[in-house]
């Protein structure tokens, strides 16, 4: 039996998909972006999935660490703790950079200063780590996988490995 939505092979009577959690015998529904978490799902944290997903991103990149190291088998669980990897520490490196290069003094009067224009980028930055964070837990807690435009793709193959 193939799943309609990721075309993965699964065994006969199987009411869910092994790859992508969908359910079996029912026609795919277009929001390849967004899948709801299927509970019945084999763990190895023995967490809900939904817990275990949100629980990826509480400590940023760190949590996501301990789940990609916990969890072996549910690939929800193993999407969100590499979209939390890539996502974090791609934006924390940013964060960093700006940061130190805002701290190499300006050469002389200038109407704006490199480091007042990286700061602003730094802020920037930060708002977006902080909006990221919230909206990610959030939407994992429901449940559901958004991929971060330039991770998501990413940690979909990392979870599926």
């Amino acid at each position: 039996m193939f799943c309609s939505r990721c075309s993965a092979e699964n065994p006969e009577g199987a009411k869910f998909c092994s790859k992508c959690g969908a359910e079996l015998g029912v026609a795919a529904t277009p929001a390849p972006t967004e899948v709801t978490a299927k509970p019945e799902a084999e763990s190895t944290t023995d967490l809900p999935p939904n817990l275990a997903g949100f629980l990826c991103y509480v400590a940023i990149w760190i949590t996501g660490i301990v789940f990609v190291l916990l969890e072996k088998k549910n690939t929800f669980v193993r999407f969100h703790a590499w979209q939390s990897i890539m996502t974090f520490v791609a934006l924390s490196v940013v964060q960093v950079v700006l940061l130190t290069l805002a701290a190499i003094p300006s050469p002389g009067p200038m109407l704006w200063s490199p480091r007042e224009v990286l700061t602003a980028f730094s802020v920037i930055v930060w708002f977006i780590i902080v909006g990221l964070w919230i909206a990610l837990m959030v939407l994992a807690y429901q449940g559901k996988t958004w991929k971060v435009p330039w991770a998501g793709d990413w940690a979909e193959k990392q979870a599926n490995r």
